[in-house]
């Protein structure tokens, strides 16, 4: 695969990723944050196959069905080590907890516990590798990723007092 980026200039940048195939998937990110993804089967054609508009959440949607939808083996005992040293776990959100209502920036959440925040579960709406600014709600679920002692450090913040 052959990727490139272009200033596109008064417009923004352009991210092209050519395949093995010869087929050609063009990302347009104007400075207004719309995207514009369009699709060449022939990389060399003048017209796209498909084009569609994507809102920034549907663009980090699908970055992240892309980043899960990779798989490469590995060797068995590095998996168990991996396993062993790093946790995804979902962690509800308590209205007693001090992180209610506070963004994630606000929060401070990685520098209190060494978790990460990747996606947020709220009622139906899930979003995927959210922003800083993204408020934290009572009853979300918080998709987190760290070390046993960092989940465990987030699960006790998310607790809040008994």
């Amino acid at each position: 695969m052959k990727i490139s980026v272009s200033k596109l200039p008064g417009i923004g940048q352009k991210i092209s990723f050519k395949t093995s195939e010869e087929n050609l998937l063009v990302i347009i990110v104007h400075h207004t944050g719309k995207r514009e993804l369009y699709f060449f089967e022939d990389a060399d054609g003048d017209e796209a196959d498909f084009a569609m508009d994507l809102t920034p959440d549907e663009t980090r949607e699908l970055a992240a069905q892309l980043l899960g939808a990779t798989y490469q083996p590995v060797d068995v005992e590095k998996m168990r080590i991996f396993k062993s040293q790093i946790i995804v776990d979902y962690i509800t959100l308590k209205e007693k907890s001090t992180l209610a209502f506070k963004t994630i920036e606000e929060s401070d959440i990685r520098n209190k516990t060494g978790a990460t925040i990747i996606g947020i579960v709220h009622g139906e709406d899930v979003i995927a590798i959210p922003e800083a600014d993204t408020t934290l709600k009572p009853g979300d679920v918080l998709m987190s990723v760290g070390k046993d002692e960092q989940i465990a450090a987030l699960t006790e913040l998310c607790k809040g007092e008994e």
